[in-house]
C-alpha cells in the first residue's frame, strides 16, 4: 500500500500531463517554424554570400556557403559597368508610380462594388474575378500593340499605365470595405456629404491596414517584374533593375557574383517597404478575408 501511495505521489496530476503535452506540441510547432525559416532564408544567405565571393570560388567543389576571402569587388562592378543608379531610379518611378495609381483606382472600384447599390454590380464583380484568373501572358501581346499604337514604347507611361489597376487589388479592397460598418456612411449622408467625400474622408482612413498590405504587394510585384519592362523598354537608359541586370548574362558567360550583388542591393527597398508597413500587414490580410 505504501509502495502504491509513493508511486501515486511521484506521478504528476492530470492537469500536469495536459501541461506537458501542451508544451510538447508547442515545442514541435516552434521546431517546424524554425526549420521552415532556415529553408526560406538559405537562398538569401547564399545570394549574399555569392556576391562576396570571386567568380571562381562560386563554382569551387566542394562548395562552401560562406566565402573564404570576402570581397566587395562585385558591388563595385555593378556601379561601374552599368548605369545602376539610373536603373534604380527607373525601378522606383515604375514600382512607386504603379503602386500609388493602382491604390487609388483599385480603392475607387472596390468602394463602388462594396458600398454602392447600382444595377449590374454583381456582374461587374464577377468580371473582376474572371480577369483575376486570366494569366498576364495572354494579354501581353494586345497590351504591347496598344502601347505601340500610342507611341509609348520606351516611356514611363508605357510602363505604368497598363499596370494602373489590378483585379486582385479590387477584390482585396472590396472584401475589406464590406467589413466596415455602414453607420459612418449613413451619418455622413445625413450631413450632406457626397459619395466621394465619404470614400475619401471615411472609407480610406479606416482602410489603412488593407491599403498598406496591398501597397506592399503591388510594390514588390512591380519592383521584381522582368518580363513587362524588358518588352516595353528598348534602350538601356529606360531599363529597370531586373531588366538591367540581364546585361551581365551573356550568351556563353554569366557573371554570377555581379548578378548576386545587384540582386542583393535591389532587395533593400523591398525590405524597407515591408518593415514600414509591417504593423498593418497581418491585420490587413486578416480583415480582408484572405486568410
Amino acid at each position: 500500500m505504501s509502495t502504491e501511495a509513493s508511486r501515486a505521489e511521484e506521478l504528476p496530476p492530470a492537469g500536469g500531463w495536459q501541461h506537458v503535452r501542451r508544451l510538447g506540441g508547442r515545442g514541435s510547432l516552434y521546431a517546424l517554424l524554425i526549420v521552415g525559416a532556415v529553408v526560406m532564408l538559405l537562398p538569401f544567405v547564399w545570394m549574399v554570400s555569392a556576391s562576396l565571393k570571386p567568380q571562381p570560388e562560386i563554382f569551387r567543389y566542394p562548395n562552401e556557403l560562406l566565402p573564404r576571402e570576402p570581397t566587395l569587388a562585385a558591388y563595385g562592378d555593378v556601379w561601374e559597368r552599368i548605369p545602376f543608379a539610373r536603373f534604380f531610379l527607373n525601378s522606383v518611378v515604375f514600382a512607386g508610380g504603379v503602386t500609388l495609381i493602382s491604390l487609388f483606382l483599385d480603392s475607387l472600384a472596390a468602394y463602388a462594388l462594396a458600398r454602392l447599390q447600382f444595377r449590374g454590380r454583381e456582374v461587374f464583380f464577377w468580371i473582376v474575378l474572371i480577369v483575376l484568373m486570366v494569366p498576364f501572358q495572354i494579354t501581353l501581346i494586345p497590351l504591347f500593340l496598344t502601347v505601340f499604337g500610342l507611341g509609348w514604347l520606351d516611356t514611363f507611361p508605357g510602363l505604368i499605365v497598363p499596370r494602373a489597376t489590378n483585379a486582385f487589388g479590387i477584390f482585396m479592397l472590396r472584401q475589406f470595405f464590406l467589413s466596415l460598418p455602414r453607420d459612418f456612411d449613413d451619418a455622413a449622408r445625413i450631413d450632406g456629404a457626397s459619395e466621394f467625400r465619404i470614400y475619401w474622408q471615411i472609407a480610406l482612413p479606416l482602410s489603412l491596414p488593407a491599403l498598406a498590405t496591398l501597397g506592399v504587394f503591388h510594390y514588390m510585384y512591380n519592383w521584381n517584374d522582368l518580363l513587362w519592362p524588358l518588352i516595353i523598354t528598348t534602350t538601356t537608359e529606360m531599363r529597370t533593375l531586373p531588366a538591367g541586370l540581364t546585361l551581365f548574362m551573356g550568351s556563353h558567360v554569366i557573371e554570377h557574383a555581379v548578378l548576386m550583388a545587384g540582386a542583393t542591393i535591389s532587395l533593400i527597398p523591398l525590405a524597407v517597404a515591408f518593415l514600414v508597413a509591417q504593423r498593418y500587414f497581418v491585420r490587413g490580410v486578416v480583415m480582408s478575408g484572405l486568410k
